[in-house]
């Protein structure tokens, strides 16, 4: 059984300390400078096979002419304020200049020239070939040239585009650092002793080196996004602390009770050891349960966070007992040490807590039932999309760009749709489908088309009315689509397909939403079979998966009115309301289920165990929250800190992210698991843990294969506790 394996393991690592910790260091070190050396840079790429947007890339990558790769937007304005490019001189060499310095740049494939009606914005367009043949150093480059030119320039110079998109990624340094101090002060106030504090940051600092350090390896085999480095060492460090303070709280009671080092720490491994792998694994299902969406990239995001959780489920279960054992004694506070008084893991006030609750089980249950619900309800306004340039601080160039190019040309000129359209022999459908294009409400304007005659492939530039983020250009875009283009081209053999990175981030959150339902789906499906086995019950797992989609829910409320409401985004520094990026609910998702059934998980074992032990049902409800209250409030604390710090981050996304994980785990960690959960099975009663009678048997049978003389006592109930 796995009791058996991890007692004899934590024994094991326990004993030899050293050796374990040397063999993770030298892990982290071969890790590291293997990603250094062989590992991939990570690619941003929204390729999603089958989308319209996708065919019109491909088309015009078949052209060659280079309209299928990124784009960077050069945007300048004479620093005198009554100056124009058309009135002066001074201004239009120094544009000249300007772009000669950009077309000269490595890879630039051409530059183009437009000039606003008013003479005041000039905007170069300086096209890129496709993603795979630029770095990060092309950025560095454009950002060179711009600071060169504009030293000395008449004219102030902005940038911003595909370029700035592409490689311009958040970093989380900053955030892990306050992450990992908020979380160290409270360990240390949780068991008063430096060394219990500091040994789960140090599990989890090392686990996540070896972690996100691999990620760059996984780039050898499959793309990979800039963001999955940041959202692994989010999950990777609220998990890997959270693990780790579950069997530190063990070890610490059976060295209470007498028990020498290595047999506590045996003992630890084996109780919380359990409920850790179990919850690791829950996670890594749900990451693993993007690729439902058939959507690459978040498929590649899921793989490289489920690597991360898997190093930080083997960090606490091999690193983390050898620390322990190299501590010995010192896990206690030095007043505990010196009295003989341990602190006791649990006090009365949890105790008298949960019993109100189960003596008022219907007010508590409706009442958080519908807190909750109403918390949730503006998910029914949810409008996925991707923040533009305009949601950036006023300090950066690109928000200056996207503001400039907005005054001067109109919102739309900042989020272009690129119409490909494959002739197959009719060449005049292009004249009549631009003119169709252009009539449109919501286009101010077409550029001249472009015909490819060897390829048969012609191009459409359009610029919609409105910004890139709003509604009205996703409407625009569906509109042309399924209206214009069919009225255009009945009879044609011609079709037309609409690309660029305003139309694929639209038909990216289109392919997400539809299939956010099938990825729930079979998360919870999986999550219940796997609780049911664990537990031996089918209503504790029910209301598991049904009190996490309340806790959820009520995140993807509060993303809402702060991102698309605007309510309290100053106080997160938002600079304006923005769309939920279109990926992000389908991430939240598997993340969130993941983590708040870790807390399930823990919490279930300790109640288990005191139902096994007395066959009392409330009895057992209240020992067993009671005794993983302290614990579980500071797993769900820490949890919290650490995504909140992360949205000190200037990136929206990051932000939503940080606030939305935040959001929920607070809301499990309090409402749900100290409110919802014991009234809920003080209702079901022994109903709890009904289980079928046909899986009875064999459930014993493992069960009692495992009970030896030796080791019952580490297994009174069918998995560890925390």
């Amino acid at each position: 059984m796995l009791s058996h394996a991890l007692y004899r393991l934590g024994r094991a690592t326990a004993r030899r300390p050293l050796l374990v910790i040397g063999s993770w260091l030298l892990l982290a070190v071969v890790v590291v400078g293997g990603a250094s050396t062989f590992g991939q840079k990570l690619e941003d790429s929204f390729r999603v096979p089958g989308l319209d947007s996708q065919q019109a890339n491909d088309l015009l990558a078949a052209t060659g002419s280079g309209q299928a790769g990124l784009t960077a937007q050069v945007v300048a304005t004479p620093r005198t304020a009554d100056a124009t490019f058309t009135g002066s001189a001074t201004a239009r060499t120094a544009l000249a200049d300007l772009q000669s310095a950009a077309a000269a740049l490595p890879h630039v494939l051409s530059t183009s020239q437009e000039v606003s009606p008013d003479g005041r914005v000039a905007l170069l367009r300086l096209q890129y070939p496709l993603l795979d043949q630029l770095s990060v150093q092309d950025l560095d480059n454009l950002k060179a040239m711009g600071a060169n030119v504009s030293a000395d320039s008449a004219l102030r110079v902005e940038m911003g585009g595909d370029l700035f998109f592409a490689f311009e990624s958040a970093t989380p340094g900053i955030a892990k650092l306050v992450g990992i101090v908020l979380a160290f002060v409270i360990l240390f106030l949780a068991f008063g002793s430096f060394v219990a504090a500091a040994l789960p940051i140090g599990t989890a600092v090392l686990g996540l080196a070896v972690g996100t350090g691999a990620i760059p390896l996984l780039a050898n085999a499959f793309d990979v996004p800039s963001y999955a480095p940041v959202l692994g060492a989010m999950v990777g460090l609220g998990v890997g602390i959270d693990y780790a303070l579950f069997v530190v709280t063990r070890h610490r009671e059976y060295l209470s009770n007498g028990a020498d080092v290595d047999e506590s720490v045996g003992r630890a491994l084996a109780r919380a050891g359990q409920p850790v792998v179990f919850a690791g694994g829950i996670v890594v299902v749900s990451m693993l349960g993007l690729a439902v969406a058939r959507v690459p990239f978040m498929t590649a995001g899921g793989i490289a966070i489920s690597l991360v959780v898997l190093v930080m489920v083997a960090a606490s279960v091999t690193l983390l007992p050898a620390f322990l054992g190299l501590a010995g004694h010192r896990v206690h506070a030095l007043g505990e040490r010196r009295t003989g008084r341990i602190t006791a893991p649990t006090g009365p006030g949890w105790e008298r807590w949960v019993r109100h609750v189960c003596r008022h089980p219907w007010i508590y249950l409706v009442g958080v039932s519908t807190l909750l619900m109403a918390l949730a309800a503006p998910v029914l306004a949810l409008r996925v999309g991707i923040p533009d340039d305009g949601a950036l601080p006023p300090t950066y160039t690109q928000r200056q760009a996207f503001d400039l190019v907005a005054s001067g040309f109109g919102p739309g000129r900042n989020g272009p749709v690129v119409v490909a359209v494959d002739l197959h022999g009719d060449d005049a459908v292009v004249g009549r489908l631009a003119a169709a294009i252009e009539a449109d409400p919501g286009i101010a304007g077409v550029g001249a088309p472009s015909v490819n005659d060897v390829k048969g492939i012609a191009t459409v530039v359009a610029f919609p009315t409105s910004g890139p983020q709003q509604r009205a250009t996703y409407d625009t875009v569906e509109r042309l689509r399924s209206v214009v283009f069919p009225a255009v081209l009945a009879g044609s053999p011609a079709r037309a397909h609409i690309g660029g990175q305003t139309a694929n981030f639209a038909d990216v959150g289109a392919r997400v939403n539809s299939r956010l339902p099938v990825l729930i789906a079979a998360v919870l499906g999986m999550s219940f079979l796997l609780l049911m086995l664990v537990f031996r019950s089918v209503l504790v797992p029910l209301k598991a998966v049904l009190l996490n989609l309340l806790s959820i829910g009520a995140s993807y409320g509060v993303m809402v009115m702060v991102f698309q409401w605007g309510w309290a985004g100053g106080l997160i520094g938002l600079e304006s309301t923005v769309p939920i990026v279109s990926f992000i609910p389908m991430f939240m998702f598997a993340i969130l289920f993941g983590l708040s059934m870790d807390y399930e998980v823990f919490l279930l074992s300790r109640v288990r165990e005191e139902y096994v032990a007395s066959g009392d049902n409330e009895e057992s409800v209240v020992r067993g929250i009671a005794g993983t209250g302290r614990v579980i409030t500071s797993a769900a604390l820490i949890m919290v800190c650490v995504f909140m710090a992360f949205v000190l981050g200037k990136d929206s996304a990051t932000k939503m992210f940080g606030l939305g994980l935040a959001t929920a785990i607070a809301v499990d960690a309090t409402l749900v698991r100290m409110v919802l959960v014991p009234a809920a099975m003080k209702l079901l009663g022994d109903a709890n843990w009904w289980f079928p009678q046909r899986f009875r048997p064999a459930a014993r049978e493992v069960a009692a294969a495992s009970a030896d003389p030796g080791f019952r006592d580490l297994l009174t109930g069918p998995v560890g506790n925390a």
